[in-house]
């Protein structure tokens, strides 16, 4: 498969919503060793979008190659002017082709034209690929805290970036 056939598109389609919930479950367990407590938040998280999300500040994408859903990430209203980038996942079928960085580009984009001043996200440790594509987005690691999620012991991550 070639990069050209690697297309970021609106999460607009039935099953979009479902594929997110199951990607994240299935390539969580198989990577990390997560638990279904992990696909049940990102269920809830899904369905909190899907219930009623402001259009104008809030919006998600899929990342397609060959037509095929391989990527996901989600920009939420945060407190006060700051958004939160959710759910970011390439899966193993879409890895290679620069998908993750394009999508927290679009999600960052989305963020900026909306008016938001800062982005943030939570993420774990062991998700070190993610890691790498937000530090050289200009993201900063504002805070840690051990946790046991998902049937482990994690290391939670706060990151940060100023936006305009």
């Amino acid at each position: 498969m070639s990069s050209a056939e690697a297309v970021i598109r609106p999460l607009d389609q039935p099953g979009d919503l479902g594929w997110v919930i199951a990607a994240h479950g299935e390539v969580y367990a198989g990577e990390f060793g997560w638990d279904r407590s992990f696909e049940a938040l990102v269920a809830r998280i899904v369905a909190d979008f899907a219930s009623g999300h402001d259009t104008e500040r809030e919006a998600a994408w899929l990342a397609e190659v060959g037509g095929r859903r391989v990527g996901c990430v989600f920009c939420v209203a945060g407190p006060d002017s700051t958004a939160q980038l959710r759910l970011l996942l390439v899966h193993p079928d879409g890895r290679g082709h620069g998908l993750g960085g394009r999508l927290v580009d679009t999600c960052l984009e989305f963020a900026r034209d909306a008016g938001y001043r800062t982005m943030r996200l939570w993420t774990n440790h062991p998700l070190t690929a993610a890691r790498a594509i937000y530090l050289s987005r200009g993201f900063t690691l504002v805070d840690e805290e051990a946790h046991h999620s998902f049937g482990l012991e994690l290391v939670g991550q706060t990151y940060q970036t100023q936006l305009s």
